[in-house]
């Protein structure tokens, strides 16, 4: 999410606000998208602690733990990376005014599975497998929030033969309605297909070692962002501690690199690289 938050979205040819008033308080589609996906990966994710023989009722204890660490981990993450955009205090902890980045509510939700596997006195690694496998589910949901706020898209759709969803959506935050790429589409069906991926792996994956589902969310996440990174308008590039540098796309690399190194270490634990070959006996 972005600092630049606008009060409606266009859906063909036409303006919407985005969001809804009880009792004089406005909640966003955005944040009802958000708890959407928070709700999605709880139920999903009770089969999925049966099926590894964990008890399902740890599900409540992490939510508790994870939300609001996620949270201050996404505005952290925005702040620190953009810090030249923040004159007060009032200013960092306003989210309604936007301004939450993915990586800082990753970081986040993962302190939040330590403190909580740390006071349950259960495996880490185990849980944070959990986590790496519901966790594209989430992003997926939440992505489609984007639609309603006219943020994270791409560039300008010249070509009129593509002006059509979901290839592109209409953006309007000037009084002009402009196609742009449908980049938050592209990234929430990526992340639904990656989903399935590591949901089907874990359901059927019968050996012990654990740490492959977060393996395989770094290298398939840092893919997916990074390469959509480089499609956004400019001023939904994060820099690098104020400079001219896309930030995601370096922490994408960097989490593609990290999850390489642990997959080559796991298989190489489980034995399927770099084995050893015992010396027959003369």
């Amino acid at each position: 999410m972005n600092g630049l938050l606008t009060d409606h979205f266009v859906l063909f040819g036409n303006s919407y606000t985005n969001h809804l008033t009880v009792f004089g308080f406005s909640i966003y589609f955005y944040a009802i998208a958000i708890v959407s996906g928070m709700i999605a990966c709880a139920a999903l994710a009770v089969p999925l602690f049966k099926r590894r023989g964990e008890n399902p009722d740890l599900i409540l204890d992490l939510m508790i733990g994870i939300v609001p660490l996620a949270i201050i981990g996404a505005r952290l993450w925005y702040v620190l990376f953009d810090i030249k955009s923040f004159h007060s205090f009032k200013d960092v902890v306003n989210i309604r005014n936007g301004g939450l980045a993915i990586y800082g509510g990753v970081a986040g939700g993962a302190l939040g599975i330590f403190i909580v596997c740390k006071i349950r006195k259960i495996s880490i690694i185990k849980v944070f497998d959990f986590g790496a496998t519901m966790l594209p589910l989430g992003q997926a949901i939440g992505r489609l929030g984007n639609f309603f706020n006219q943020e994270v898209y791409g560039q300008v759709i010249e070509n009129e033969s593509l002006r059509f969803f979901p290839v592109g959506v209409e953006i309007d935050t000037t009084g002009t309605i402009v196609w742009h790429q449908a980049l938050f589409f592209y990234e929430a069906f990526l992340n639904i297909i990656a989903f399935i991926c590591l949901y089907s792996f874990l359901m059927r994956r019968k050996g012990a070692t654990n740490g492959y589902s977060v393996a395989y969310y770094f290298i398939s996440y840092g893919l997916i962002r990074g390469i959509l990174e480089n499609f956004r308008e400019s001023q939904y590039n994060l820099p690098l501690f104020g400079l001219d540098v896309k930030a995601m796309v370096i922490v994408s690399a960097l989490l593609v690199i990290a999850g390489i190194a642990i997959l080559i270490v796991l298989l190489k634990k489980d034995g399927i690289i770099f084995k050893k070959t015992e010396a027959k006996n003369e």
